[in-house]
């Protein structure tokens, strides 16, 4: 182990973005629908949304300008890092029930786990997410955990 963590980075692990309200509606998930080429009436009538539609919900999108010269907007749930390189890690999605359209669904990031391993190519750290996905009510919807990879 190359000992990059410090308890400093270590205490980031439980901090969560403030939860974000998100309105589904009926045009969205048929928008959704027809780009991704879904081929289930629920899907393209826009009476439920398919798994994937809330994937990033809760970064809305930036003007180019916002983002950062390597084409990453500025994550506010990441901490400093020693290493700055950032990768996509992998995502899971399980599924406790469809979201449909009318429903408001209130997302919450939170950073589960962070972690170091030593690569073919020298140290890289894990910063795992917990997207927890519920309606207003709390009724859970989804659950999406993502994983980045710094080196």
């Amino acid at each position: 182990m190359t000992g990059l963590l410090t308890d400093d980075i270590r205490a980031w692990i439980g901090r969560s973005d403030p939860p974000q309200r998100v309105e589904i509606t009926r045009r969205d998930i048929i928008k959704y629908a027809a780009s991704t080429q879904q081929r289930l009436d629920k899907y393209r009538n826009g009476d439920e949304a398919p798994p994937m539609f809330l994937f990033g919900a809760y970064a809305p999108p930036l003007p180019p300008e916002a983002l950062g010269a390597d084409g990453l907007r500025a994550d506010t749930l990441l901490p400093e890092l020693p290493l700055k390189r950032i990768m996509a890690g992998g995502i899971k999605q399980q599924h406790t029930r469809a979201l449909r359209a009318g429903e408001v669904a209130i997302l919450t990031r939170t950073i589960v786990d962070i972690f170091e391993k030593q690569g073919s190519s020298g140290p890289l750290i894990f910063v795992v997410y917990e997207i927890a996905v519920s309606t207003e009510a709390g009724e859970a919807i989804m659950v999406e955990t993502q994983t980045r990879i710094v080196r």
